[in-house]
């Protein structure tokens, strides 16, 4: 098999490349670029299972970065088994045709417990005094104090949240070199997160993003110089694009007022409860599945929800199984956001019964995606010397909360998730083989065949 690496560089799309971005456009001036037809929904989990998979949610049952899980009655997001992937993956694929054949796995999601034979993964550790410590999971076990040992500690807080940076894609960059060397894999698989960051922000038109772009460019010269001194294919792709918005939906907000929608007091403060509910949104940047207790709501439901504005459609049955998305982990039905809209999950009335959580970056408890953990308060009257007052706090031992996320949907100005509004705005893929790619357009499940293509095929 002919050595690959595929460069997973998240938002990038044709409209991005440019002069900012002197070894992106090289690589595309010297390869072979097209278009892909993203998956729907056009997020991270969802994604990248399509490509690894070549099948669609419908199949491999990665409907969004997260769902209800119903026989829990639980919420959950950015869930990280590989077993919560219902189909093989492009690697035991390959792995089928060449029993030599290994494959790294460097920060792509359900990262953990796979078959992949090295994977790098963020894991927190969560101790029993409150405290989240910055760490990795990888297989094998002992890779990630190798790794932590020569780079440090990995930059958590700049992998997500007010302070997410370069840094984080930059570790990741590193690692891969570092694992490259040491274990010389056939397949690389390479996640680089750094553009979803001031893309979501900003907003893609912003001028500001050419230090971010410029940053992401060199990353990707650093690796592409190295893999194809190595002699290997190089696979540049991206998720999706990031549009401009400047409408929030609050959906759970109108199915609370309709009655629709249950929550418990604790504290003083509101939690969803989606056990109880008739009706709630599980909100995921431009996508929201709804489910339904109550079946007998649906009706009345969906036209509540069509009635709000930035709705662009409801998907019933028909509609989830046109969009490939008919599995049971799907919401009964599943709205869609308008041009320049996304869903919130707020579901409370008053900023003041809030959960404690809403003002903090916490991706595992909140019930859905929340952009808004970009940002730190503008209201604070010092953000940092808040925060560095906090950090004080958990330096010395104490118990301390980290609420300095605002509760402004506003001030997000990208999303995405629905499905571009041109070629030059979604997804793309490059390669550095002219002859493996002969389409101006591909659809997202043809992403893993073009894999193996690259690992397999002579030109």
């Amino acid at each position: 098999m002919r050595k690959t690496v595929v460069i997973n560089v998240v938002g990038l799309t044709p409209s991005l490349i440019g002069a900012s971005t002197p070894a992106l456009a090289e690589f595309q001036r010297r390869g072979r670029m097209a278009a892909i037809e993203p998956v729907i929904p056009a997020v991270t989990c969802s994604a990248q299972a399509t490509y690894f998979t070549g099948v669609y949610p419908d199949r491999h049952g990665i409907v969004a970065n997260g769902w209800y899980f119903r026989d829990e009655c639980e919420v959950r997001f950015w869930r990280q088994s590989n077993k919560l992937v219902e189909a093989p993956k492009v690697w035991d694929m390959a792995r089928a045709r060449d029993s030599k054949f290994t494959c790294a796995n460097l920060f792509g999601w359900y990262n953990m417990y796979s078959t992949a034979d090295y994977s790098v993964t963020p894991r927190p550790m969560y101790p029993a005094d409150g405290r989240k410590i910055p760490d990795v999971y990888s297989e094998p076990g002992g890779l990630r104090g190798e790794l932590q040992a020569r780079f440090g500690q990995f930059p958590l807080f700049h992998f997500w949240g007010p302070a997410a940076s370069i840094e984080s894609s930059q570790w990741i960059a590193n690692a891969a070199l570092y694992v490259d060397e040491k274990h010389d894999p056939t397949l690389t698989l390479i996640y680089l997160p750094h553009l979803d960051y001031n893309l979501q922000r900003l907003g893609p038109g912003d001028p500001r993003l050419a230090r971010d772009l410029g940053e992401i460019d060199s990353q990707f010269e650093k690796l592409r110089g190295h893999y194809e001194a190595r002699g290997a294919r190089v696979l540049l792709i991206s998720e999706y694009g990031i549009e401009p918005v400047s409408l929030p939906i609050h959906i759970n907000r109108l199915l609370r007022e309709k009655g629709l929608l249950r929550v418990r007091e604790e504290l003083g403060r509101e939690l969803l409860d989606a056990g109880a509910s008739a009706a709630f949104a599980v909100a995921d940047h431009q996508i929201a599945h709804i489910y339904l207790n109550d079946p007998a709501q649906a009706g009345r439901v969906r036209s509540l929800v069509e009635s709000l504005p930035g709705v662009d459609a409801v998907l019933d049955e028909a509609g989830k199984k046109e969009q490939r998305l008919g599995h049971p982990r799907s919401g009964e039905l599943i709205a869609i956001a308008a041009r320049g809209a996304w869903f919130t999950y707020y579901y409370w009335l008053d900023d003041r019964r809030a959960p404690d959580f809403a003002r903090t970056v916490d991706i595992h408890r909140k019930p859905g995606y929340d952009p808004v953990e970009l940002f730190l308060d503008p209201r604070l009257p010092a953000p940092k010397v808040t925060v560095g007052l906090k950090l004080a706090k958990k330096l010395l031992g104490f118990r301390y909360l980290m609420d300095v996320i605002p509760l402004d949907a506003s001030l997000v100005k990208g999303s995405h998730g629905r499905p571009p509004a041109s070629r030059a705005e979604g997804p793309l893929c490059v390669t550095s083989e002219i002859g493996l790619l002969d389409a101006d357009s591909l659809p997202a499940g043809a992403i893993c065949n073009l894999i193996l293509n690259h690992l397999t095929k002579e030109i």
